[in-house]
């Protein structure tokens, strides 16, 4: 049927439907068929929608619809019908075609079609069809869910979505020319709802638990509805300007006439004094024309400048993808009525639907129970109410629904979801851009909420603000996002209103991070580092496919669908259809699809997919009733563990057949490939609120800032305060003005200082200032010969950290800066060139010895490292890229021990199967190194040993360790009388505790570190800064600087564990040299196994602790260390002796013993020493009793082993004690240094007593 025909048949099935005579409608019999007739049409339209439009250009429902809905509302199936007729012709036309036409022919149509739509609008500006749709709305949410049938429920929901339909018609400004505080015609449409009473409905539906299902229509109809309006204007509607605002608009209004009388001014003056009759011609001299002769210029003209050559030219047009996006989104002010209507509505909304409308919706979203895209009514209702429950009257319960860190998250997955389809659904980027921007809006307010939380009167609802935020600034995600966004701004795919809202949301983020920092003084938070792991990889494990997961993976898959599962199997849920199991047209066989089927099923149900995993199995067990899916007669209890089982189940799965085209080649060797899988490791660390800002310190940053200052005119001053503050941390907190050294900026600079109504700007005045004060100085201060002469060329250019610095430092100064940081050294010209010697000739020599190993073995300076050798050897261009310096990877060893290396194995067992650590000497002395699983492997395989626990690491026992402890007690005290007679002052408690915890640890293990030369601090720390522990040692000093200040004000004298919360704390405590260097400064390691954590020792005041603050961090010689803590020679001595007496012992040489008296070596050990209290050393008798109570208790629990101490002890006096009677006889009472020596005496004089009344 051609169009023509068509046309006719449709006309008159119009006319068939009535006439309209007056204000009344006669209807023709055959009505209600008519209007079916009419559906059938719009069924059969083609791509043009050539039915809509021809039933548009009629005006059908201006006519004939909606007068039948007047008159005929009680005729039941005819009011149904039209309901139906009316949401298909007023559907959105972006729904009929998809999408915005590009075509010319199809976008005319499209722009057709919503001209209808407006045309539809105005007719149901009408409170007659409103009371009617109401009134039959509220007759069917009146009808319980028992008596409410199938077709109730299809018409509330076509109600609701003919609702839908009339408030999103956009608006046509042109055709209706309505200024603000007029009613255009969306306004006339709320009105009639109001006084309808429809509005009450839409509460009524959104706040009953029983209507939940209409939720997400609701929630859509209420945001059509204050589309045009912002939730500040409604918020303030009906109320006085305040001061503020009369202020503000009064200086609008003063700049606004400012700039106009600056511009007639100008012209003016540009018109001249003369007469235009004698300002028409000029002749330019000096500048020749296309002939060798003086320009002549037909313009008047005032000045030379103003002669121009591009007046006649066509500006240069930017194509259309690389023009500005322009903002869609219009707002109104509305006439007061609406907007007091509106107000209201919105108060009562709050007050009783909010909360839990938003649950349910976000329920739905959770569930995936929702349309497409209908997330973003979501946020726009959530920033839409908190912000008018914000201006308004802030209330937190009121929206206590959306102000928790689950909506953060929300907001930030769905904020980075919209920028990820946006930049990959190209066609459609303008609504991905929409969707982005509403997601920054609602996350500024949700921060904006939290923030007016943090100011209010109630303590818990500020407790709640600082739980929230805590839990925000703690997480990564949501502080790298506003850097994300920044940085990929790109005009040409966002528009400017959302730079704005980006720029007021990071503001109001740094602000609360600031005064949060500022607050509780120090944060820790969260931080991602990457981390490749390497994976073997076999041949047969790539064919296998992915490995299966585990049991754990598995248990948060189940619970995540099991709630959904249950749905479906209680049949609530709707199933697909699309699941077919057995496929008799293949050639495989159907023992394999049964095995597919089930693989099938497993794979549904771990994808997430519970649905379409029943689903398959109930069509699996229709094809294989033999029980294998279920009996037919299954319950649902039964057929849910069933599927719980299939999931959990480890199912045999086919290998995937390779091509035979390309085979893949087998590996000879069957040596496992290796795959780097990246890993992200979650840590913490102390947060610098100042190194977060220096981040924003980067060109790709501060380009969305000065592109939106250049439209401070129309900025709002709350956005230009945004700006200039931002700015202002960049130049002034982070001193790195040189960024801002850019032409561009100085541009707006001019055109701000050269505005007439530049006092309106004066924050932004005061700051250009600064900025263009610092440059010009620059320039006074600089000249060609420094090396600054390039100073003006640079403003051409953005530049980074390095080039700022460099501009207003001095061009190099970056790299020596960065040197000493590093603790480098300059390289002279004569080291440069041994370098460049040394690694030519050990280029040309070649070998498998690491190059620059070689090269720190030979060269000249010691302290030159690996990474400065490196970097110089780059920077003289020796080498092109660090890569090529790499070391080289340990070939891998071979699986497979050969004959010569078992019978290694077999020596070095004989040789060290009776030593302490049997295995641990092997693997040192092997030639060929494996690992310790390894060898105890081929030990057991070999026989050599018949069980693991013979290879273990033998411990020392408690008496035999309590033995050397006692003669280390001893050595001790001969090293102090030694010492005193050498005139050295004897260590006080505090560095014998440090000591002889040092040597508890060093029972099991001797360290390396003692026999060579003692290192000093400076040593240490420049060793530990080479290797790149720079941070670490900085979080010690400020550790010790806390501690510090927490011992002026409390003076317990506790000792202060240092607990390390990061990897690289834990690796740094780990460290020899670095526990050499806080050993060497006076903290205590882990006093014994119960003890973890190194210490700050509670003697140690808090002047000392700055001290050793300023000698970490360089800003004092490790001179003005007290001098308990440059002793350590005196250690050394006390160790060498007591290493020296162990040697003889080990000979055979006979165990000394005093002359007097036997003695039955000192049963307290180092413990007891350190038990004397120096506060005491006038009060003989109380440290003796003190010491002898202390001695009782431990030789009660020691009996057996002080006894057999005692019995090894021999008569032959022993050379100590001859120094010990020597010292005590030349000892002084009124001598203040021998006080410590004389304690020593006392309490062994009073051990060795009850040690002879035990023995009896």
């Amino acid at each position: 049927m051609d169009l023509y025909m068509m046309n006719c048949e449709l006309l008159a099935t119009c006319s068939a439907l009535g006439y309209l005579e007056g204000d009344t409608y006669h209807k023709e019999p055959d009505c209600h068929e008519t209007v079916k007739d009419l559906i059938r049409y719009l069924r059969r339209e083609d791509e043009t929608r050539d039915i809509r439009q021809q039933l548009g250009a009629s005006q059908i429902i201006q006519t004939d619809l909606i007068p039948i809905i007047k008159q005929y509302h009680d005729d039941k199936p005819l009011f149904e019908t039209i309901i139906r007729l009316l949401v298909n012709l007023t559907q959105p036309a972006i729904v009929c075609f998809g999408k915005v036409p590009k075509d010319k022919m199809f976008r005319h149509y499209f722009l057709d079609v919503v001209s209808y739509l407006q045309g539809y609008k105005v007719a149901f500006a009408d409170e007659e069809v409103w009371t009617v749709l109401s009134r039959k709305l509220y007759e069917l949410l009146q009808l319980d869910w028992e008596s409410r049938q199938e077709e109730d429920s299809l018409l509330i929901e076509r109600i609701l979505l003919l609702v839908r339909n009339i408030l999103h018609v956009p608006a046509d400004p042109e055709e209706e020319k309505r200024t603000d505080d007029d009613a255009s015609v969306h306004d006339q449409v709320l009105w009639a709802i109001h006084q309808s009473g429809f509005d009450d409905l839409l509460k009524f539906i959104a706040s009953s638990d029983s209507e939940q299902q209409w939720c997400m229509h609701v929630l859509e109809i209420v945001s059509l509805m204050c589309r045009e309006q912002t939730s500040e204007q409604l918020a303030r509607a009906g109320q006085g300007r305040s001061a503020g605002e009369k202020a503000q608009d009064e200086l609008e209004l003063q700049a606004v006439r400012q700039r106009e009388l600056a511009d007639r001014q100008a012209k003016i003056r540009a018109l001249g004094t003369r007469h235009s009759r004698f300002g028409g011609t000029f002749v330019v001299q000096g500048m020749k024309s296309i002939s060798d002769k003086d320009l002549i210029y037909h313009q008047p003209l005032k000045e030379i400048s103003q002669v121009s050559f591009d007046r006649e030219k066509n500006p240069k047009r930017k194509p259309k993808n690389r023009q500005p996006m322009k903002d869609g989104d219009t707002t109104r002010r509305s006439t007061l009525s609406i907007r007091l209507f509106l107000k209201q509505f919105c108060e009562d909304f709050l007050e009783n639907c909010y909360n839990g409308l938003m649950r349910t919706v976000k329920d739905n979203l959770v569930r995936m129970k929702t349309q497409d895209h209908d997330e973003t009514y979501y946020l726009w209702a959530m920033r839409f109410f908190m912000e008018f429950n914000r201006v308004h009257n802030f209330r937190v319960d009121m929206v206590s629904e959306t102000v928790s860190v689950r909506t953060f998250h929300f907001i930030e997955t769905n904020l980075t979801n919209f920028y990820e389809m946006m930049l990959t659904d190209k066609d459609d980027i303008t609504s991905w851009s929409r969707r982005m921007h509403l997601a920054l809006k609602a996350y500024n307010e949700l921060l904006m909420t939290v923030n007016a939380m943090d100011t209010s009167k109630d303590p818990a609802v500020r407790d709640s603000a600082n739980v929230i935020k805590s839990n925000i600034f703690y997480v990564m995600e949501y502080r790298e996002i506003f850097l994300t966004l920044l940085r990929k701004f790109d005009e040409t795919k966002q528009p400017k209103t959302y730079l704005k809202d980006l720029v007021e949301t990071t503001h109001v983020f740094i602000k609360m991070l600031e005064r949060f920092c500022k607050t509780k003084g120090h944060i820790v938070v969260q931080k991602k580092r990457k981390k490749t792991k390497r994976r073997k990889r076999t041949a047969e494990q790539g064919a296998a496919g992915p490995p299966e997961p585990s049991e754990e993976d598995l248990n948060t898959v189940w619970d995540g669908l099991s709630g959904d599962l249950s749905t479906f199997i209680q049949g609530e849920g709707e199933l697909p259809q699309d699941v077919a199991p057995f496929d008799a047209t293949l050639d495989t066989p159907l023992e394999e699809q049964r095995v597919q089927a089930m693989i099938s099923i497993q794979d549904s149900l771990r994808g997430g997919d519970p649905g379409r995993a029943l689903a398959t199995l109930r069509a699996a067990r229709e094809v294989w009733p033999d029980g294998a899916f279920g009996s037919a007669d299954i319950s649902q209890e039964d057929e849910f563990m069933a599927l719980r089982e299939i999931c959990f189940t480890a199912l045999p799965r086919p290998a995937p057949e390779q091509s035979e085209e390309n085979p893949e080649p087998e590996d000879e060797g069957g040596e496992a490939e290796e795959e780097e899988i990246p890993q992200f490791n979650m840590t913490e660390q102390d947060f610098n609120f100042q190194d977060y800002i220096k981040r924003f310190a980067n060109p790709q940053m501060l380009k969305p800032y000065v592109r939106l200052m250049a439209d401070y005119r129309t900025n709002s001053t709350h956005i230009n305060h945004c700006i200039a503050k931002m700015l202002h941390r960049v130049a002034w907190d982070c001193k790195m003005e040189g960024l801002l050294f850019q032409i561009s900026l100085f541009r707006i600079f001019q055109r701000l200082m050269e505005d007439p109504a530049g006092l309106s700007y004066s924050e932004l005045t005061k700051f250009a200032k600064y900025v263009l004060g610092r440059f010009f100085g620059l320039v006074t201060r600089s000249a060609p010969s420094d090396g600054n002469g390039n100073i003006f060329p640079e403003l051409l250019f953005w530049k980074g950290a390095k080039e700022a610095y460099e501009m207003t430092e001095g061009y190099g100064s970056y790299q020596d800066v960065r040197k000493k940081k590093r603790g480098g050294a300059e390289w002279s010209p004569d080291e440069q060139e041994e370098l460049v010697q040394w690694y030519n000739r050990f280029k040309e020599e070649g070998g498998e010895v690491d190059i620059v190993d070689r090269i720190r073995q030979n060269f000249s300076d010691p302290n030159k490292n690996r990474q400065q050798i490196v970097a110089q050897l780059v920077f003289q261009g020796v080498v092109q890229d660090r890569s090529e310096l790499k070391r080289k990877k340990r070939p891998r060893q071979s699986a497979i021990w050969r004959e010569e290396e078992e019978l290694e194995l077999q020596e070095l067992f004989d040789k060290n199967k009776h030593s302490d650590d049997p295995v641990g000497d092997i693997i040192s002395e092997m030639t060929e190194k494996r690992s310790k699983k390894k060898v105890v492997e081929k030990l057991l395989a070999l026989g050599l040993v018949s069980d693991r626990k013979d290879l273990y690491k033998k411990r020392r026992r408690k008496g035999s360790k309590k033995k050397d402890k006692e003669e280390d007690f001893m050595l001790d005290d001969e090293a102090d009388m030694v010492g005193l007679e050498e005139g050295e002052p004897i260590p006080s408690d505090a560095e014998m505790d440090v000591q002889d915890s040092s040597d508890s640890d060093s029972d099991d293990e001797q360290s390396d570190e003692s026999d060579g030369e003692e290192e000093t601090v400076p040593t240490l720390l420049k060793r530990l800064q080479d290797e790149g522990l720079g941070d670490q040692l900085q979080w010690i000093a400020s550790g010790l600087e806390r501690t510090a200040d927490d011992r002026e004000t409390d003076e317990s004298g506790e000792s202060v564990p240092i607990v390390p919360l990061t990897e690289d704390s834990e690796t740094a405590m780990e460290h020899r040299t670095f526990q050499k260097l806080l050993k060497t400064v006076g903290l205590a390691p882990p006093a014994n196994e119960q003890e973890s954590f190194w210490r700050i020792p509670g003697t140690l005041s808090a002047a000392e602790l700055r001290k050793t603050v300023d000698v970490i961090t360089g800003k004092e010689p490790a001179d003005d260390l007290p001098a308990k803590k440059q002793q350590s020679s005196r250690y050394k001595a006390l160790k060498e002796l007591a290493k020296k007496q162990g040697k003889e012992k080990k000979r055979g040489k006979p165990a000394r013993q005093e002359e007097e008296e036997p003695s039955t070596a000192s049963k307290s050990g180092k413990k007891r020493a350190r038990q004397l209290d120096s506060s005491d050393e006038d009060d003989d008798e109380s440290i003796t009793s003190g010491s002898s109570k202390r001695s009782r208790k431990d030789s009660s629990n020691n009996d057996m082993e002080e006894s057999m101490a005692a019995e090894e002890e021999q008569d032959k006096p022993s050379e100590v004690a001859k120094v010990t009677k020597k010292a005590l006889e030349s000892d002084s009472d009124s001598d203040e240094d021998n006080v410590p020596l004389r304690q020593i005496a006392h309490a062994r004089r009073r051990i060795e007593s009850s040690d002879s009344e035990e023995d009896k």
